[in-house]
């Protein structure tokens, strides 16, 4: 068999072109025309004899060679970024300040600051786990120069890419029966929820109320971990999507209760230039999201 020896190049443009969902995105990140980038792309396909792109409407999808191709760029990007960085010694100092949400907080967060203290011991990352309405509030006011935050269809337009687009589900407690057991005998189905104001929050009664079933606010909390236990502990019925799902609970798979819509996920940024540890740090979030079995289980859309 012909050996085949990658142009980490090459490897960095597709990874960065699907990471940002635009491979003109990723020639105005990496310095290059969108023809160079085009012929990088030819030449992956040309080495591999297998295309690693294919058009979806008015965009293009990784193909099965090209996800699976895009794993192993990503760990050969990750080696050879860690060992030019401690070969030039060129270790960063200071600190970078970046907020998420909770659904992120107990295994991306974790991944992200392991990911990056081995290659930058002497950087501090100051991490805020926050709602929504709070993170954008911190970013516009300078105090995080990082937000991985929810967006929803009805928001206005963000100037951040899009990561990835999730469909937000109804989750109960694993040793739970199905709904119409929740809202049987005439009663409305009993909802846990973060405190107003809350997108998933606001999706799952518009959901509801144009399904025409009665529901009730059973349990409300300002934090995602209320709503973690009140639900494992049956008091109802609640709305995230498939990331940070403790393994107590499910999401239900029935055509009872009415399907609901997607959310955005994207992370924007303080500043149109970034310090050198916050670009670091946005890419290694940016590799994070893109890995996550929740966001990468069908392939990422790119333009």
């Amino acid at each position: 068999m012909r050996r085949i020896t990658f142009d980490l190049d090459v490897l960095r443009t597709f990874v960065t072109g699907v990471d940002l969902g635009s491979f003109a995105k990723a020639a105005e990140r990496l310095g290059r025309s969108t023809s160079a980038v085009s012929a990088q792309l030819k030449k992956l396909e040309d080495q591999l004899g297998l295309p690693v792109l294919r058009k979806e409407g008015r965009g293009m999808v990784t193909t099965s060679a090209g996800e699976s191709l895009l794993g192993y760029a990503r760990r050969l990007l990750e080696l050879n970024d860690e060992a030019a960085t401690a070969v030039r010694g060129a270790e960063l100092a200071g600190s970078v300040r970046l907020g998420m949400q909770e659904d992120f907080g107990e295994h991306i967060l974790t991944e992200v600051l392991g990911r990056f203290a081995r290659v930058h011991p002497r950087l501090r990352i100051e991490a805020c786990v926050a709602r929504n309405a709070d993170l954008m509030a911190q970013l516009a006011a300078g105090r995080l120069e990082l937000a991985l935050a929810w967006h929803s269809d009805a928001a206005p337009p963000a100037p951040a890419p899009e990561l990835a687009r999730l469909t937000m589900r109804w989750i109960a407690a694993a040793g739970h029966g199905d709904w119409p057991a929740w809202g049987g005998h005439g009663e409305p189905l009993p909802l846990v929820m973060m405190d107003a104001p809350c997108m998933m929050r606001s999706a799952a009664i518009q959901a509801l109320d144009r399904a025409g079933i009665a529901w009730r606010i059973a349990f409300s909390s300002p934090s995602l971990g209320g709503v973690w236990a009140a639900v494992a502990a049956g008091l109802g019925v609640t709305v995230r999507t498939a990331i940070g799902l403790p393994p107590a609970l499910r999401a239900l798979e029935q055509p009872g209760l009415p399907p609901l819509p997607v959310i955005g996920l994207r992370l924007h940024c303080g500043s149109d230039e970034l310090s050198a540890p916050a670009r670091r740090l946005h890419d290694i979030v940016l590799q994070a999201i893109a890995a996550h079995p929740a966001t990468s289980a069908h392939g990422a859309a790119v333009a």
